[in-house]
């Protein structure tokens, strides 16, 4: 709390650069990592983590008041008018050095806290190993194997400790290939197909305009070996060519392709980092305009380039995927191998592999092709300060491609959009220490295990959200990208997410996902109720017999004629009356007969039916009548609006934080309810 200089300022006005006109008066407070505007009328608040902040910016003095401009990485663009210079100062120089902080170890992570302590700090940090990854692509094998030597990151200390090499490669063809190539990243496996097609990636090498490596040329060939299917593989560098020849002249560039035989050369044309980080910089200032026209925005969006780089990488991607998927193996580098290449690399394994297209195996895909194979995400994401020129976009491109092909295959995907919304808002803000560092031994070093906790973990609490209700498992085991440029979008839900008025009230796939939740309910509830009848019918026919057995018994002592009495109504009703004028020692006579005294089994509780019967919630709020819940947060077009299942009232996530079994559904899983449905489940007085 040191660095800030006032922590509370009242009669802020909030300007909405989509209503100008009408400001909001509210208080603004300052935390040590919020940046909080609360409106008293409506007690709506307006949160800003300091680490998604992007840039503050001080506009020129006004008559209400000293304007500070707020622009985030999530895409929020702010300003609040403080009505004294004096303070506006302060709060500005306060964020200033809030926002973006020195050290590393100063960064959110290493104090967050949970506000429920029902998540441990090692939940999620071992979802995810890179051996069982490789393991389910049945690699070891009699062709590729682990190498041992960067178990100390001594080859590349930008690469993972275990890396999968072909067989064939020794020490010295490792060693060589190592020295040869940019910042020491040698071919190494990150994907192998079914059909024993590969996916190598790898950093440029140190060629410039004449020198060769041997044992780099060997390295490749070893590689094209692993696959029997192919006398021939591709090497695909991502840049454009005229970047790979500019680069020769500090001494890297590309392979020769003289000395590397059976290879075929691509260059496929992706942008550097300063190209795509003025993209989006363009980008933005597209969506920021504040009457836009058709023509202005549509010839900003062209101007800005941004849909063009995203065609590139699906298109350099699909190339990737359908060699392979056709038996040829790739190798695949841009110039230091972390930026594009994770990009191409982990996107044509999505197109060719279900299983990362799962929310298990995206994140598994994330791990290996962007954590664990070194993408700078501090430096790309501008964690600390830092050189600003090392700042780009390139995460946020893969998420855009992959909601591209979402767009184009809404049923292969067992995610939605919140998902993809959810990894990048917590890649930019630092709470979990999962993107922190910019490779696998930066993250070792810092102990991130012991020391933060895991978005893996958090976000397995919350899976329900990210349900995709379209979703078909056993969808094409390749899709393909349709690249036409009229299917290639602009991604609204990201880059225009806090305009109010262009997005439905709720997303069509939460109205789906809230449809099928109900459904599944309501069957779970009629399973519940059909058994309990069955075991009403047993009883019924069980105390039928019995009583039968009686009669029987009584007619045949006085010699009179019976007859078989069959209607289990008519016995169950004669029997009632019977009992109910019989003496108090009756032998058949129970201390009280209802419907809610006949359980499903012996161990059910006797008296439970009224309370399972009204444990579940038959109809449900319609999501499209709630704007505000209960608590008295509004809802906007992104909150996610979920149902209590015992009560069927709509609620926002932060009131529906407990999951329970309830006594009138069979499967006895935990469901969504509110706390107060909570405590009456539980018995719990208020």
């Amino acid at each position: 709390m040191d660095d800030i200089k006032l922590a509370k300022v009242e009669n802020v006005r909030m300007i909405d650069r989509y209503n100008t006109k009408n400001p909001i008066l509210g208080t603004l407070y300052l935390t040590a990592t919020h940046l909080i505007f609360v409106e008293p009328d409506t007690n709506k608040e307006t949160w800003i983590l300091h680490m998604h902040i992007a840039s503050i910016e001080k506009l020129p003095l006004t008559t209400t008041g000293s304007p500070l401009l707020i622009r985030c990485k999530t895409f929020l663009s702010v300003t609040f008018v403080i009505p004294k210079d004096s303070e506006c100062h302060d709060v500005y120089m306060s964020l200033v050095k809030l926002y973006q902080p020195v050290s590393i170890n100063k960064l959110y992570c290493f104090n967050y806290q949970p506000v429920k302590d029902d998540l441990p700090k090692s939940a999620g940090w071992d979802f995810f190993k890179l051996e069982h990854e490789f393991k389910r692509m049945r690699v070891p094998n009699d062709i590729w194997t682990l190498c041992s030597l960067n178990a100390n990151y001594e080859l590349c200390d930008t690469y993972p400790r275990q890396i999968y090499v072909p067989q064939e490669a020794n020490t010295a063809m490792l060693i060589g290939s190592s020295r040869f190539r940019s910042k020491g990243r040698l071919p190494a496996l990150t994907y192998l197909h079914s059909n024993k097609a590969s996916i190598c990636r790898c950093s440029q090498p140190l060629s410039g305009f004449s020198a060769r490596c041997l044992e780099d040329e060997q390295m490749l060939e070893a590689i094209r070996k692993t696959n029997p299917n192919s006398d021939y593989m591709y090497v695909v560098d991502t840049r454009p060519r005229i970047n790979a020849l500019a680069n020769r002249a500090t001494g890297k560039g590309y392979e020769n392709e003289a000395f590397y035989e059976n290879i075929k050369f691509h260059f496929l044309g992706i942008e550097n980092i300063h190209v795509q980080r003025t993209s989006l910089q363009k980008l933005v200032e597209a969506c920021e305009q504040k009457t836009p026209t058709m023509s202005g925005f549509l010839n900003a969006l062209e101007s800005s380039g941004w849909l063009k780089h995203i065609r590139s990488i699906l298109d350099t991607s699909s190339f990737i995927s359908n060699v392979v998927d056709k038996g040829v193996s790739v190798v695949v580098h841009c110039s230091d191998g972390w930026d594009r290449t994770a990009q191409v690399c982990s996107l044509a394994a999505l197109m060719l592999d279900p299983f990362y297209r799962t929310i298990k195996g995206f994140q598994s895909l994330i791990e290996k092709d962007w954590l664990s194979f070194g993408h700078k995400f501090s430096d790309r994401c501008g964690h600390i300060q830092t050189d600003n020129r090392e700042v780009s976009p390139i995460f946020t491109q893969f998420l855009d491609c992959t909601w591209q092909l979402m767009s184009q295959r809404n049923d292969a995907f067992e995610f939605n959009e919140r998902f993809l919304l959810i990894l990048h808002d917590h890649v930019h803000s630092c709470q979990f220490g999962t993107f922190v560092g910019n490779c696998e031994k930066d993250r070792l070093d810092l102990k991130l295990t012991e020391r933060t906790f895991s978005l893996w973990g958090y976000m397995t609490n919350h899976l329900n959200e990210y349900i995709n209700p379209l979703y078909k498992p056993n969808v094409d085991e390749t899709i393909k990208a349709n690249l036409a440029p009229q299917c290639i979008k602009f991604w609204r839900g990201m880059y225009s997410r806090f305009e109010s008025g262009v997005h439905p009230r709720e997303p069509l796939g939460d109205l789906l996902l809230a449809s099928k939740d109900h459904c599944n309910s309501l069957e779970d509830h009629v399973q519940h109720l059909t058994k309990r009848i069955a075991s009403f019918k047993n009883y019924l026919s069980k105390s039928a017999k019995k009583l039968q057995d009686v009669t029987v018994t009584k007619t045949n002592s006085k010699e009179t004629p019976t007859t078989e009495i069959n209607d289990n109504k008519y016995n169950y009703d004669k029997k009632l009356s019977e009992l109910s004028s019989a003496d108090d020692d009756h032998p058949l006579k129970p201390s009280g007969i209802s419907f809610a005294n006949l359980s499903l089994s012996e161990d059910a509780d006797p008296n439970g039916l009224a309370e399972e019967i009204d444990s579940v919630a038959v109809d449900w709020k319609p999501m499209r009548k709630v704007t505000v819940c209960s608590c008295s947060t509004p809802f906007d077009q992104f909150s996610k609006k979920t149902h209590c299942w015992k009560c069927g009232d709509v609620f926002c996530e932060r009131c529906i934080d407990k999951n329970i079994p309830l006594p009138g559904q069979d499967s006895g899983r935990p469901v969504p309810v509110c706390r107060t449905c909570f405590r009456l489940v539980q018995k719990i007085s208020p």
